[in-house]
C-alpha cells in the first residue's frame, strides 16, 4: 500500500564535493513535475561566477542561468527534463563535474506520491470562470489539462470588485500600500492553469508596465488558501476554489494561491490535496522565485488539509491558520456516524426519553447538533454524496453495478487503506464495538439503567455500504493500522511540532440548525499535540462569535501569523525549534476569546472553566460521554470485561445478564490505546 521515504526540507543539496552545491528551489529533486525546476548553483566565494558550465543530461544549458552576486550563485530555470531520471552537472574547467544532482521528473498531471489516480474523473475546465468572466474552455486531454492563462485585473478607487485591465489602461486605477510600505497601482496578475488534474490560481500585485522579474511589489510571503467541505468531494476536478483576489491579502502585497483539489468539497482526500499543493507551489516558485515563507489558512475541510500536510509532509507549509478546526476526516466522521445512530435511536424511542436525557447522552449543547448533522454520515455511504457531475450509470449499485464508482471517504482513499479481497472495496476504519453510549449520563443519574440498556441494545452500527444495521460496526484491522501508520489519524508529533499554529474558531455550538464544527474538535487537536510533544507552546487559540466578528479575527490572524513567522525567520540560533517558535510569537498573541463587542479576554483556552467558557461553553461529543479520551483518536477501542465498579447505578440481576448480552465480548477500555494505535511510520510516504 505504501512505502516510507524520509525527507524534511524542500531544497535538497547535491551529494557532491563541498566546493559546489546544486539546490532545487521549486521542488524536491526526486519530485519535480512538468519538465522544469528552478535551480541555484552555489559557488565557492573564492571562485568567479564566470567560466562555469551547467549541463542537463550532458547538454549545455548554461545560458538558462544568470548571476546572483548577492548569494554568489547561479540561478536558472532548468527546462526540458524528460520523464523519469535526469542528471544535472556543474563543471568548472575540469573534465569531471564539480557537482552533480539526480532529478526525477513527473508529468504535470501527476501523480507523484499519491498512487494511482481515481477514475472516472470529470473535467470541469469548461465551466471554470476566469477573473474576466470567460472560462478556461474544454480540457486538452483526459487529464483535464489546459495551457496557463494570464489575466490582469484592477480596482478603481472605492470600487468593490475587480475589473479586467483594458489596453490602453484606464485612468481610474486605485493605489494600494503594501506591507513593505510601497504605494503601487492596484493591478493584479492572476495565473490560472492545471496541475495534478486540478485547476490552480495564484495572484500577486504587478503592473504589466514593470518588469516581472524581480517582482518588486511582492512582499515575499505566499498564503495558500484551502477550501472546506467533503460532501461530493470525489471523481471531479471542481469548477471553483477560494478566491485569490482578497483586498486584505493581495492588496497588501502578499501572493495568494489555491486549487480546486485543495477544496475538500471537490476532493475529500488529504494525500491528493498535499500533492496538489506541492505542485502548485512548484509552479509559483518557478514563476516568481522562492517565498520567505509559506503559510496556510482555511476552515473545516481546509483545516484538515493544513494539519495533515504540516504533520505528514513537513516543509511545504511554515505556519498554519486552521479555522472551524478538525484534527482529521476520521475524527469528524466518528462524530457524524454517532449522530446518525443517535438520531435513528431517538426517533424510534419517541417519548421514552426526554430532550434533556437525549442531550445528556449526546453531550452536545443542542439536539440540533444531532438532528442537523446526522446526514453527514453519508460520507461513508457509496452513493449518497456522489457529485451531480458523475453520471448515474458510472456509480456503484449494490446489485446492478458493483464495479461502479463508490463516493465515500474510504474508497476515495483506497491507495492508503487497501482493498478487501472479498468485496473489492476499500477497507474501512469505522467501529463502535464495545462503546457504551450514554455512560456518563447513566452515572450522573440523567438516565436509568433500563434506558441505558435499551440505548446500547438498539443503537446498532453500519454495514460496508454505510447503511445503518442492528449490529455494531467492526473496523478492518488493516485499515486501522494504515490510518495510524500513515497519519490519516493525525499524530501531531512530526511536522506539526516544528511550526506555529494559530487556531481560529468562530463559535457555532449553539446554532438553531445544528453544526458539526463543535468547539471540542479544537481541544481534541490540541490534546494530540500535547500527547505527542509534551507541549502546546507552538499553538494559539482564538475564539469569537461567528459572522462578521469572526471574519475580523480571521483577518487579524493573517497579520499576526506573518509577524510570528517573520520573527522566526530572523532567529538563526541553534536553540531547539519549539523554543524558537515560542520566543518568536508576538507578545500580544496569546490564547483569547472575543465577545460580541470585540472585547478581548486573554486567558488560556481550556475545555472547562474561565470567562471564555461562560461566553462560549464547550460540549463533549457522544464518544466522550461514552468514556472516550479528549484526543478523540481511538478508532476502535480495546475491550475489557464488564466491571460493576464502572457504574454509579445499580443493575438488577436480570439487567446484569442483559448487559452481558449487549456486550458479549466486553466494553471499551479507554485507559488503553486503540486497536492498532501507533505512531506514524514517518513523513513523505508514497503510495
Amino acid at each position: 500500500m505504501f512505502r516510507i521515504v524520509l525527507f524534511l526540507t524542500l531544497a535538497f543539496p547535491a551529494l557532491a564535493a563541498p566546493a559546489f552545491r546544486i539546490v532545487t528551489l521549486s521542488a524536491r529533486p526526486d519530485m519535480v513535475s512538468g519538465g522544469d525546476v528552478l535551480v541555484r548553483v552555489d559557488v565557492p566565494d573564492h571562485l568567479p561566477l564566470a567560466g562555469i558550465t551547467v549541463k542537463r543530461n550532458t547538454q549545455d544549458i548554461t545560458a538558462a542561468f544568470r548571476f546572483d552576486a548577492a548569494q554568489h550563485a547561479l540561478l536558472g530555470l532548468v527546462r526540458g527534463l524528460r520523464l523519469g531520471q535526469n542528471s544535472l552537472e556543474v563543471f568548472q574547467g575540469a573534465a569531471l563535474p564539480a557537482a552533480q544532482l539526480h532529478l526525477t521528473n513527473f508529468p504535470s498531471s501527476g501523480p507523484i506520491f499519491s498512487g494511482p489516480q481515481q477514475q472516472p474523473f470529470v473535467c470541469q475546465t469548461q465551466t471554470f470562470k476566469l477573473p474576466d468572466g470567460s472560462t478556461l474552455g474544454p480540457a486538452l486531454d483526459e487529464d483535464c489539462s489546459v495551457k496557463p492563462v494570464i489575466t490582469y485585473v484592477y480596482k478603481a478607487p472605492g470600487a468593490r470588485d475587480f475589473k479586467p485591465l483594458p489596453n490602453p489602461r484606464p485612468a481610474d486605477i486605485a493605489t494600494v500600500t503594501t506591507t513593505t510600505g510601497q504605494s503601487v497601482p492596484y493591478i493584479v496578475r492572476v495565473e490560472t492553469g492545471t496541475a495534478n488534474r486540478a485547476i490552480y490560481q495564484f495572484a500577486v500585485l504587478h503592473d504589466p508596465a514593470e518588469p516581472l522579474a524581480p517582482l518588486k511589489t511582492w512582499n515575499r510571503r505566499l498564503l495558500y488558501t484551502f477550501g472546506g467541505g467533503c460532501t461530493g468531494g470525489w471523481f471531479r476536478q471542481g469548477a471553483s476554489m477560494p478566491t485569490v483576489l482578497n483586498d486584505s491579502i493581495v492588496g497588501k502585497g502578499y501572493a495568494e494561491a489555491s486549487a480546486t483539489l485543495n477544496v475538500f468539497g471537490n476532493n475529500c482526500q488529504d494525500v491528493v490535496a498535499t500533492e496538489t499543493m506541492m505542485m502548485v507551489k512548484e509552479r509559483f516558485i518557478e514563476a516568481y522565485g522562492p517565498p520567505a515563507f509559506t503559510f496556510g489558512r482555511g476552515g473545516s475541510g481546509g483545516s484538515y488539509q493544513q494539519i495533515q500536510i504540516a504533520d505528514n509532509y513537513p516543509g511545504l507549509l511554515d505556519g498554519i491558520i486552521p479555522s472551524a478546526t478538525f484534527p482529521d476526516v476520521l475524527e469528524t466522521t466518528q462524530f457524524l456516524i454517532d449522530a446518525q445512530l443517535l438520531q435513528n435511536f431517538f426517533n424510534r424511542a419517541g417519548a421514552a426519553f426526554t430532550d434533556a436525557q437525549k442531550l445528556a447522552i449526546a453531550g452536545v449543547g443542542t439536539l440540533a447538533n444531532v438532528y442537523g448533522t446526522a446526514y453527514g454520515a453519508g460520507r461513508i455511504h457509496p452513493t449518497k454524496f456522489c457529485p451531480a457531475e458523475l453520471p448515474v450509470e458510472l456509480r456503484y449499485h449494490p446489485t446492478a453495478n458493483r464495479a461502479g464508482a463508490r463516493c465515500d471517504i474510504f474508497d476515495h482513499t483506497v491507495n492508503v487503506y487497501g482493498r478487501d479481497p472479498l468485496t473489492g472495496f476499500a477497507r474501512r476504519a469505522i467501529d463502535n464495538t464495545g462503546v457504551q453510549y450514554g455512560l456518563a449520563a447513566l452515572n450522573s443519574g440523567a438516565i436509568s439503567t433500563a434506558q441505558f440498556l435499551d440505548l446500547n441494545e438498539r443503537i446498532g452500527g453500519f454495514d460496508n455500504d454505510g447503511n445503518p444495521v442492528a449490529s455494531r460496526a467492526v473496523a478492518d484491522p488493516i485499515a486501522l493500522r494504515a490510518a495510524y501508520q500513515t497519519g490519516r489519524s493525525t499524530y501531531g508529533g512530526n511536522g506539526l511540532a516544528r511550526l506555529p499554529i494559530l487556531d481560529v474558531r468562530a463559535y457555532t455550538d449553539m446554532t438553531d440548525k445544528g453544526d458539526v464544527h463543535q468547539k471540542y474538535h479544537s481541544y481534541a487537536f490540541r490534546e494530540r499535540l500535547r500527547a505527542a510533544t509534551g507541549t502546546t507552546a507552538n499553538t494559539v487559540m482564538l475564539v469569537s462569535p461567528s459572522g462578521q466578528r469572526g471574519q475580523t479575527i480571521a483577518n487579524l490572524a493573517v497579520v499576526k501569523m506573518d509577524e510570528w513567522l517573520t520573527n522566526l525567520t530572523k532567529d538563526t540560533s541553534n536553540t531547539p525549534v519549539m523554543e524558537k517558535i515560542t520566543r518568536a510569537r508576538p507578545a500580544d498573541l496569546t490564547d483569547a476569546c472575543y465577545d460580541m463587542a470585540g472585547n478581548r479576554i486573554a486567558e488560556p483556552q481550556t475545555f472547562t472553566g474561565g470567562e471564555c467558557n461562560k461566553l462560549f461553553p464547550t460540549f463533549p461529543p457522544p464518544r466522550m460521554i461514552a468514556g472516550g479520551p479528549l484526543a478523540n483518536n481511538v478508532l476502535k477501542c480495546q475491550l475489557k470485561p464488564i466491571d460493576p465498579a464502572d457504574y454509579a447505578a445499580s443493575f438488577t440481576e436480570a439487567e446484569r445478564q442483559r448487559l452481558r448480552r449487549v456486550f458479549p465480548n466486553g466494553v471499551c477500555d479507554w485507559k488503553k490505546p486503540g486497536v492498532e494505535q501507533q505512531k506514524p511510520l514517518g513523513t513523505w510516504l508514497r503510495y
